[in-house]
């Protein structure tokens, strides 16, 4: 069975990641091309960064509308959960699909991230074949997922 590449220029799905550590961010980068995954990934070093590009308040920093954000826990300035908290305060940005991946295993951390209606907890795996295979399974749901036109 061949495996099907996902990059449609008609319907492209922007990613935001949203993370401070540079090595994740390097090895988000890596098994992104590791998996062939095309898609605009645009970078926030927090939740303050992330918030200002999404609502235009950064001119230097423009991000369109992402239909997937992945979004680390534990960041300088705003962390994770507050940044979701003012995220789905915004009409324009309800509907993006979150998924954290950090190393926060703590369960207040994965109650109030469900409770903001995240589509998934994920703890960073150790090894970076584990981070490019948590990827690929990121890769293949949001692309079987049917998104409304934004």
């Amino acid at each position: 069975m061949e495996i099907i590449k996902y990059f449609d220029m008609t319907n492209l799905v922007h990613i935001l990641l949203v993370e401070d550590d540079e090595v994740d961010i390097m090895n988000v980068q890596r098994a992104f091309k590791k998996n062939n995954i095309n898609n605009p990934l645009h970078l926030a070093r927090n939740g303050v960064e992330a918030l200002d590009a999404l609502c235009g308040r950064n001119p230097d920093l423009v991000i369109p509308s992402p239909r997937v954000i992945l979004l680390d826990i534990n960041m300088p300035r705003m962390g994770g959960i507050e940044f979701l908290t003012e995220l789905r305060k915004h009409p324009e940005h309800r509907s993006a699909s979150v998924f954290v991946m950090t190393t926060s295993n703590e369960e207040s951390d994965k109650i109030a991230a469900y409770d903001l209606n995240v589509a998934g907890y994920i703890l960073k795996p150790l090894s970076f074949e584990g981070f490019t295979s948590a990827v690929a399974i990121l890769n293949h749901y949001w692309h079987l997922c049917e998104m409304p036109q934004m």
